[in-house]
Formats: structure tokens, C-alpha cells, sequence
């Protein structure tokens, strides 16, 4: 499936700036990987459970996610990216 239109919070920006340069371009080029098909496997695309259980997830690597939402079926929003701990941080939001 294709995304046609995404998006980004605030603070998604705020948490893409602060990962390492590296990191950067990896995340870059699995968004477009991403964006081109979402359920690609390489991407261990994923909906969350428990109280973030309106949120999906997608591998950068081992360590790193990225956290968004469908909008619709071609659209999304994206909350979050960085480490694992981004889980504990975005159930406040």
C-alpha cells in the first residue's frame, strides 16, 4: 500500500533533528521505503498494543522506531521517532 500524503508533529521534528547524522539517513530512506509500501517486510511494520493501541511502528534498525498513525488508508501522521523509550513517552501524549 502507497502513501499518498504524510505529516509530522512537532515533535517528531524536534526528535529527528536530535538523532545522530547516521541514524538521519537511515530514517530517511526507510520513510521512502516506507511511503512506497508500508507493509514492506524489511520494515517489521507493526500496530501497537495497550494504551497506544490507536498507533503503528516501523523498524529504522534494531534500536531505532518511528511511531504513526493512519489517517486514512493512504495517509499518515508521523509522532515519533527515536529509541525504544519513545514507547513510555508518547503514552502521556
Amino acid at each position: 500500500m502507497k502513501i499518498i500524503r504524510s505529516n509530522t508533529t512537532p515533535q517528531f521534528e524536534k526528535d529527528f533533528l536530535s538523532l545522530p547524522r547516521n541514524i538521519q539517513l537511515k530514517a530517511k530512506k526507510k520513510i521512502l521505503l516506507f511511503e512506497e509500501n508500508c507493509f514492506n517486510p524489511i520494515l517489521k511494520t507493526h500496530k501497537l498494543k495497550g494504551v497506544l493501541k490507536c498507533f503503528w511502528s516501523f523498524s529504522i534498525d534494531k534500536n531505532y522506531r518511528v511511531i504513526f498513525k493512519f489517517v486514512n488508508k493512504n495517509e499518515v501522521i508521523y509522532y515519533r521517532i527515536g529509541l525504544h523509550k519513545i514507547y513510555k513517552e508518547l503514552e502521556n501524549y
